[in-house]
């Protein structure tokens, strides 16, 4: 699939899921705040309890940029951990490498982030790491590899190139982006995470399964 074909299709995504997946699809939902297709514009009618829980589902999932398989696993390890499984769930995948590599602003989106994680540009602790699900664990140091330090991406990076489009960094990392580098110094907190969804929904999908 081509880059222009990416984006379209993420933009696709983004206005039937009524959030922003890429910097490009929030300045595209500004413009036209409603659905794809010629019943865009028209008001749905009432969506089912199902459907709801559904496409909030679809939300998580596609801010992650993970396959079904993988948010299930997450979720059952979320619902066999002590407290809130909703809140567990969003916890465990914020502290995948390739998210985290997105939130400490080495890369503009999820795509890219994973790119750069497959791609073996990223050490954690020292170490090259190329599975973006990689859980890191709070204390692990995630930086760029120092021979990758000069490609272009990076040096936009470095420069503060994603600031403007990405969530202000969030307290549980800690990011010296000129040195790209960034620590995880705590777990997640679900309410800091910036993520687009109700959990409880989610919850309640996979309860019905």
């Amino acid at each position: 699939m081509s880059t222009k074909s990416r984006t379209r299709s993420k933009t696709r995504l983004s206005r039937s899921l009524g959030i922003a997946l890429t910097p490009k699809a929030a300045k595209y939902l500004e413009k036209r705040p409603y659905g794809p297709g010629e019943h865009g514009r028209t008001r749905r009618k009432q969506d089912s309890d199902y459907a709801v829980r559904l496409r909030e589902k679809q939300r998580l999932r596609a801010q992650y940029g993970i396959r079904e398989a993988q948010l299930r696993n997450v979720f059952q390890e979320a619902r066999r951990t002590e407290g809130m499984t909703g809140e567990n769930l969003v916890e465990l995948l914020e502290m995948r490498l390739d998210a985290l590599v997105l939130r400490a602003g080495f890369a503009r989106t999820t795509a890219q982030a994973r790119q750069m994680v497959v791609h073996r540009h990223i050490l954690v602790d020292g170490q090259l790491v190329d599975r973006p699900s990689f859980r890191v664990k709070p204390g692990q140091l995630i930086h760029v590899k120092p021979k990758s330090e000069g490609m272009e991406p990076f040096q936009v990076a470095a420069a503060g190139g994603h600031v403007d489009v990405l969530p202000k960094t969030p307290g549980y990392l800690e990011v010296e982006l000129d040195k790209l580098q960034a620590r995880l110094v705590r777990r997640p907190k679900r309410a800091e995470v910036p993520v687009t969804c109700d959990v409880q929904l989610v919850v309640e999908y996979y309860a019905a399964r």
